[in-house]
C-alpha cells in the first residue's frame, strides 16, 4: 500500500515540478485513487484478485499465509479510519473535520516516508523521488 501511494504521489510531483510534497499529498486526496483507498475499494479488489488466484502470491507462486491475509484486512481497516472522507474539508470551521483532514494528510505522509525507508534498506534508492527523509 505505501508503494501504491508514494507512487501516485510522485506521479502528482513529477507533473507539477513547482509544488512541494506536502501540497502533492494534498492533491492525491482529491484523486479517485485516494477514495478507493478511503472506502477500502482498493483493498477489496486486492483481495477479490488474491481469491481468484487462490492466494497465490504472482511473483513467487507460493500461497500467501492466512495470517499475511488477517493483516491486510486490519490495514484495510486502519486505513479506512485514518483516510475519511469528508467534503468540503476547508470550507468549515469545525474543528473535528479539519483534525480528519490533518490526520489523512499525515498517514499518507508516514506511508511515504515508510517507503522511502524500505527502499533505503533494500538498496532501492532510485525509487526516492520526494526525499522525505533525507
Amino acid at each position: 500500500m505505501a508503494e501504491i501511494i508514494y507512487s501516485y504521489v510522485s506521479i502528482i510531483k513529477k507533473k507539477n515540478l513547482n509544488i512541494k510534497t506536502k501540497e502533492a499529498i494534498d492533491k492525491f486526496m482529491e484523486t479517485e485513487e485516494f477514495k478507493k483507498l478511503s472506502d477500502g475499494t482498493l483493498h477489496e479488489e486486492w483481495f477479490s484478485e488474491l481469491e481468484k488466484n487462490n492466494y497465490l502470491d504472482q511473483e513467487t507462486g507460493k500461497k500467501i499465509p492466512e495470517e499475511t491475509i488477517k493483516l491486510l484486512n486490519i490495514q484495510k481497516d486502519i486505513t479506512i479510519k485514518q483516510l475519511i472522507k469528508i467534503p468540503a474539508l476547508y470550507e468549515t470551521k469545525n474543528n473535528t473535520l479539519i483534525e480528519a483532514s490533518i490526520r489523512a494528510h499525515q498517514f499518507l505522509w508516514r506511508m511515504c516516508e515508510s517507503y522511502e525507508l524500505w527502499c533505503r534498506e533494500t538498496g532501492q534508492s532510485e525509487q526516492l523521488l520526494l526525499n522525505i527523509i533525507d
